[in-house]
């Protein structure tokens, strides 16, 4: 074999192997490992050659969690302070999704889209992550932890129909599409969530707790609102409820006498989990006022 030739077998060896890092469209699917989860619909991976890459999850968007969200973007969530301060916290809360879908190191299957561009704008590979069997991007778009990215690809109608789906249920961010309304409980915010007290937390009701700020100019009128987990376990505040202006009210867990600055639940064991939940606030119709994810 002349010298030439073994050159040019060398090259085209190599050009395979570094493939999968900048172009990969030889194949429908690639195997990888998970390094990182930057957010709800971007992660890092390693593929089985060592050489890394970022992937940004086809057809889908998840709401920023590192910058100011759009609320003009998310069909029928109001461009208000409040529908960015509900986007954000359904981008924290799709970031944990992932995180508790995807754990690093874990071995994954990425599949391409003949329909769609091989990478996106900022140059990352464009793909749909299989999951224990389960298309997480399509995941995604059902249970409201993100909308449909308009851009072509094969799968978009299914997507869609999802989308419509959670819609209509107002699962996960299409909640916010509630918040800021006229009456003003969209100045209502939670501020903080100590769902760890000290000591086991069966024994430390009042340690465990939720504040909420009302960040209007006028008071809050808080009868009949309800405020739940995860769960479905409920607190609805009594009909002399209220949060005066920039004023918070801390809702404990445990027993007490309620007062303007403090409320207790009267529950007779923890709710909210230590390892995650969301705490959601409703108006008396029903509306969603606040939701946020730990």
């Amino acid at each position: 074999m002349r010298f030439g030739t073994v050159i040019g077998i060398v090259a085209l060896v190599l050009v395979s192997v570094a493939m999968p890092a900048t172009a990969p469209t030889t194949t429908n699917t690639l195997s990888a490992t998970i390094t990182d989860v930057v957010d709800g619909d971007t992660v890092n991976i390693q593929y089985e050659n060592g050489t890394e890459d970022t992937v940004r999850l086809l057809g889908v968007d998840t709401p920023e969690v590192y910058g100011e969200n759009d609320p003009t973007e998310y069909e029928g969530v109001p461009d208000t302070e409040a529908g960015k301060q509900c986007l954000e916290d359904a981008g924290d809360a799709a970031s944990s999704h992932v995180k508790s879908e995807l754990s690093i190191g874990e071995q994954i299957t990425l599949e391409l889209d003949s329909e769609s561009d091989g990478r996106g704008y900022y140059g990352r590979l464009l793909a749909y992550i299989q999951d224990d069997g389960q298309n997480l991007n399509y995941n995604l778009v059902d249970s409201g932890h993100a909308r449909v990215y308009d851009s072509q690809f094969s799968l978009s109608d299914s997507f869609y129909s999802a989308e419509s789906a959670a819609q209509a249920a107002e699962r996960g961010l299409w909640q916010c599409r509630n918040v800021g309304s006229e009456d003003g409980s969209g100045s209502l915010s939670i501020a903080e969530i100590h769902a760890d007290a000290a000591g086991n937390d069966n024994y430390n009701l009042n340690d465990e707790y939720v504040v909420f700020e009302n960040s209007g100019s006028e008071t809050l009128d808080m009868a009949g609102w309800t405020v739940s987990d995860a769960a479905g376990h409920s607190y609805t505040f009594p009909s002399d409820a209220s949060i005066a202006a920039e004023a918070t009210v801390t809702l404990h867990t445990g027993s007490g006498s309620d007062t303007t600055s403090d409320r207790y639940w009267g529950a007779s064991g923890a709710v909210w989990n230590n390892g995650g939940d969301t705490v959601t606030v409703t108006d008396s119709s029903g509306s969603v006022v606040a939701t946020k994810s730990y």
